[in-house]
């Protein structure tokens, strides 16, 4: 079986200065927001809409804030308020890991609304513009996990050729739930979105792809991962990854029928 590395979470070290992986693999996802972005900004639809390469620069700066921001909170309100109230200075440890999608996504809404009004754009255009790129920032976020040695898997058949053992957990082979999501929610989503978003589409119809094709991505690959936490819903037990995911799933599945069917009729 293979064994996780359990590599040095900290990447370069000046003196009292230390750069995390977690960090850099952040600083990545951003960085490949601005090239998506430029590459998008191309697209004839697009620079038909309006949108320069200096809408994405000040995009970015409200980004990062939802991002950073929002996650962290996601994490604590989320997954472990017990912890983080008991301990409440390890709430802005953020290179330590411990970032919630769920609450970066609210996070990123809230923060996209805010730059929506400030340029006088419609907030629906916002939410379509930006999806496409949220994916491989989101795959980036994953392999920071990975290296840190967080969000270990559930436990795996031995004879699975990548089940892997981590030893910061036990001597059990477990499924690399960080590599799967990387995968499929970050890699896969990303191409499928992608190329969707290429033609022309309703108002949010991108957005809302988004959010239903990502909630049914999670919901699948939390099954691999080690809950942080159960919960029932309607007699069947889920994870609380799941539970989050639900809602998404709802709602842009039922925002994509009442856009196909208005523009039908």
């Amino acid at each position: 079986m293979l064994i996780h590395p359990l590599p040095d979470p900290i990447a370069i070290s000046l003196g009292p200065v230390k750069i995390h992986w977690y960090g850099l693999m952040y600083l990545l996802a951003f960085i490949q927001f601005l090239l998506l972005g430029r590459v998008r900004i191309r697209q004839p639809h697009i620079a038909a809409a309006g949108w320069k390469n200096e809408d994405l620069d000040d995009m970015l700066f409200y980004g990062v804030l939802g991002v950073v921001i929002g996650g962290r909170l996601g994490e604590v309100l989320f997954y472990n308020p017990a912890f983080y109230f008991s301990h409440p200075l390890e709430i802005f440890a953020v290179w330590k890991g411990g970032m919630s999608f769920h609450g970066g996504f609210l996070g990123v809404l809230i923060a996209m609304s805010l730059w929506a009004r400030k340029r006088g754009r419609n907030i629906l255009d916002v939410y379509d513009f930006i999806a496409p790129m949220v994916p491989l920032g989101y795959a980036a976020g994953r392999i920071g996990n990975f290296i840190n040695a967080e969000l270990p898997g559930r436990v795996a058949d031995p004879s699975l050729p990548w089940a892997m053992i981590w030893p910061n957990v036990d001597q059990l082979p477990r499924h690399p739930s960080p590599i799967y999501q990387a995968l499929v929610d970050g890699v896969l989503l990303f191409i499928i979105l992608w190329l969707f978003a290429r033609k022309p589409r309703p108002r949010f119809a991108v957005g809302a792809m988004f959010a239903m094709l990502y909630g049914m991505a999670r919901f699948f690959t939390e099954y691999f991962r080690t809950p942080d936490y159960n919960v029932s819903f309607a007699g069947i037990t889920i994870s609380a990854g799941q539970m989050l995911s639900l809602p998404m799933i709802a709602f842009g599945a039922i925002t994509l029928i009442i856009i196909y069917t208005k523009r039908a009729r």
